[in-house]
């Protein structure tokens, strides 16, 4: 793979991941547009799963003093970082919610038990259904801007409950389809269960490390056991785990802050525009063949 790929792989993940815009179905279709066919399938999703662990180092790094608030709390302890720092989650640190850490594990069970069960066929047929990725991209915009219009957008994060975390759960078990995005459409569940758009983003970004991180592990250990990186691999990984980590960190910052004024409709349009194109390319394609 030449360096530049990887380059451009990384920026789309970082982008994609934490916009509501599906990294999946863009590093899909980053391929397919540019005719980028120099890896096999399964090394392209390889190599997208390390793309994956660097938005997920993004995540780590960015609410460090969250997760370890998080995690101290969890198990009753005082929180040790103050209100108002970097990535911080101001209610936690404050202490007012020692369970927020158990509503991230409820909601990571749904996507674990479907990314068991759909493990193998997600990672071929979904992937190669262009008209499926297109309707994905349409279907969850017009979700999102139903639960932008009607959820109320009341509640900050720490009003989350068991059943808010089920239902988010299950909305990012569809994230397994290229095209819904993981981010998106656990907003677009926070929002319909009322939480304000930064709530829904910030849950939606800590809920991402669990689901990712056991993927990321997954994947690793296969790669390993297959004998490693095939010979000229290892700096497209190191350059593309890099990117996507430190451009992910800015994009979560940029995110948050434009949520706090901004709606979600601008994303509402560039998903359901882009859609339609990809179904509108992928019936093209499917009609000349």
């Amino acid at each position: 793979m030449p360096i530049y790929q990887a380059v451009v792989l990384a920026v789309v993940q970082a982008f994609g991941e934490f916009l509501p815009i599906s990294s999946s179905a863009h590093l899909i279709l980053t391929r397919w547009l540019f005719g980028w066919s120099e890896l096999s399938p399964a090394m392209d999703l390889t190599f997208d799963v390390a793309l994956h662990a660097g938005t997920l180092l993004a995540v780590l790094i960015y609410f460090f003093p969250t997760w370890v608030n998080l995690i101290v709390t969890g198990f009753g302890g005082r929180p040790p970082f103050t209100a108002g720092g970097f990535g911080n989650v101001d209610d936690i640190e404050a202490g007012s919610d020692r369970m927020l850490l158990w509503w991230i594990v409820l909601a990571t069970v749904p996507g674990a038990i479907v990314g068991k069960l759909l493990d193998k066929y997600a990672e071929i047929k979904f992937r190669e259904s262009y008209i499926l990725i297109g309707a994905m991209l349409v279907i969850v915009g017009l979700l999102m801007w139903l639960a932008e219009k009607f959820g109320g957008q009341r509640r900050p994060l720490t009003s989350i409950g068991p059943l808010d975390a089920l239902i988010i759960g299950i909305a990012q078990a569809f994230a397994l389809i290229p095209g819904v995005s993981r981010s998106g459409s656990t907003i677009t569940a926070g929002l319909a269960r009322g939480l304000d758009r930064e709530s829904a983003a910030r849950f939606s970004f800590l809920l991402l490390a669990p689901i990712t991180a056991g993927a990321v592990l997954l994947k690793a250990h296969a790669v390993m056991k297959a004998g490693g990186l095939p010979p000229g691999m290892k700096t497209p990984f190191i350059t593309g785990i890099s990117i996507s980590a430190i451009l992910g960190m800015v994009v979560i910052a940029f995110f948050l802050r434009f949520l706090r004024t901004h709606s979600l409709n601008l994303f509402v349009i560039y998903r359901v525009l882009l859609g339609l194109v990809v179904i509108g390319l992928a019936l093209s394609h499917f009609h000349a063949g």
